[in-house]
This record gives C-alpha cells, sequence and structure tokens, in this order.
C-alpha cells in the first residue's frame, strides 16, 4: 500500500460518508468540521509518526486528499 492510498484509508475510517478522491473543497463546503479536522489529524500524528503544529491546522492544508498529502509530506520532512 503506498501513502496515498495509507491516506485514503486513513480519511475514509474517520469519515466514512466523504468521498476523499473525488472532493476539492472539503472545507470550503463545508463537508469538514472542525472536529472531522481534530480527528483527522490525531489519525494522521499516529500513523505517520509526525508532528503537526497549530500553524498547520489552517483550512488550505485540508480542502482535499491532495494538500492533506502535502502536509504529511512536508510533516515527514519530505
Amino acid at each position: 500500500m503506498n501513502d496515498v492510498d495509507k491516506l485514503i484509508e486513513i480519511l475514509n475510517t474517520v469519515c466514512p460518508d466523504v468521498d476523499f478522491e473525488a472532493e476539492t473543497n472539503l472545507v470550503e463546503d463545508g463537508i469538514l468540521t472542525s472536529l472531522d479536522i481534530v480527528m483527522i489529524v490525531s489519525e494522521l500524528m499516529a500513523a505517520y509518526d509526525v508532528r503537526l503544529d497549530i500553524d498547520d491546522l489552517v483550512p488550505e492544508n485540508f480542502e482535499n486528499a491532495g494538500t492533506i498529502y502535502e502536509l504529511i509530506q512536508k510533516a515527514k520532512g519530505n
């Protein structure tokens, strides 16, 4: 399983009613709530062994699976 598949699996576990592969404006369209983002961040930090800071918790980082993936890569130092 590659990192993108792993990410999609994690996101689908946290928010099973969201199509993370198709949606492009998760925050802007109100699909993800602040509670969803907190739960996603918690899962991502555990799964990828990364630390996300308060500065990372901006809507732009959670608009779609691609921006979330970029956030993880940045946190991993890639």
